[in-house]
């Protein structure tokens, strides 16, 4: 089986988040960069999916040479080889564009299957998945919580509320992945597996490359734009409430909901 993980990096999650002058980005000259932990998921299931089947693992991403990193880590875990889009001309993209960027190198490798995180815990967009497989002309499969293959269709169950939910679609197929750590668990990355990953191949791919150009996909592109960035308003210290007794306290606390936060 032929599977293609598409994989984003992301500022780490504990990392300080600035925003810039310009007040429509952010400072990075200072982040330490990881995997986006949905599209680790993913890996993993990309991983298991070869162990029931055999096949190869393509990691496929974008972005600047740094990208390399979170990719290396993804081929430490066991992941095959990779394929990076590292081009001026998407810089400034919208996810519009990058999806069809992902989508036409996607073409190029002939996966049976593209996995991907539902979502990136930078900018939350949640487009990713729906856009490739949208290009692609693939059925879209998402918030996968189970997943079987048996190389002709794919099954996975999906939360809904009180429950979950069965789906089915032929293959190729793309599904993703949601808040499913759980479940899925990633793998770390070996010794012998770091050292190995070293020698990966990673094939470096300019929009040229692809049949593409800054035009259909760059910055002149752009169908969304960041009108400004803003930090979360800082929230107000809590209130210790005083009182005799705890009936006391409690006539107070309703006290307040009432009258200060107008709650009830």
């Amino acid at each position: 089986m032929n599977i293609v993980v598409l994989l984003k990096q992301t500022p780490d999650t504990e990392s300080v988040i600035r925003i810039a002058t310009d007040g429509k980005s952010i400072v990075t000259d200072d982040l330490k960069w990881i995997i986006n932990p949905y599209d680790e998921y993913a890996v993993e299931v990309a991983l298991r999916l070869r162990e029931q089947h055999g096949g190869t693992v393509a990691i496929l991403s974008w972005g600047p040479n740094r990208v390399v990193e979170s990719m290396r880590t993804a081929l430490a875990m066991g992941a095959d080889s990779g394929v990076l889009i590292d081009d001026p001309d998407l810089e400034g993209a919208d996810s519009l564009g990058v999806a069809k960027a992902l989508a036409a190198a996607a073409k190029q490798l002939n996966p049976d299957i593209v996995l991907c995180g539902s979502r990136a815990v930078d900018y939350d967009l949640a487009q990713r998945g729906a856009m490739v497989a949208e290009f692609l002309g693939w059925p879209h499969v998402a918030l996968a919580i189970s997943l079987e293959c048996d190389g002709s269709k794919v099954t996975v169950d999906r939360p809904i509320e009180g429950g979950k939910v069965s789906l089915q679609a032929d293959l190729p197929a793309l599904v993703t992945f949601g808040g499913s750590h759980g479940i899925w668990n990633p793998r770390y990355a070996s010794l012998p597996g770091i050292m190995k990953a070293k020698k990966k191949p990673i094939d470096m791919k300019k929009l040229s490359d692809l049949g593409l150009s800054g035009s259909e996909c760059g910055a002149q592109a752009i169908k969304m734009r960041i009108a400004s960035l803003e930090m979360p308003p800082q929230r107000a210290p809590g209130r210790i409430v005083e009182g005799a007794d705890a009936a006391v306290k409690a006539h107070e606390v309703v006290r307040q909901l009432h009258e200060e936060a107008k709650l009830i």
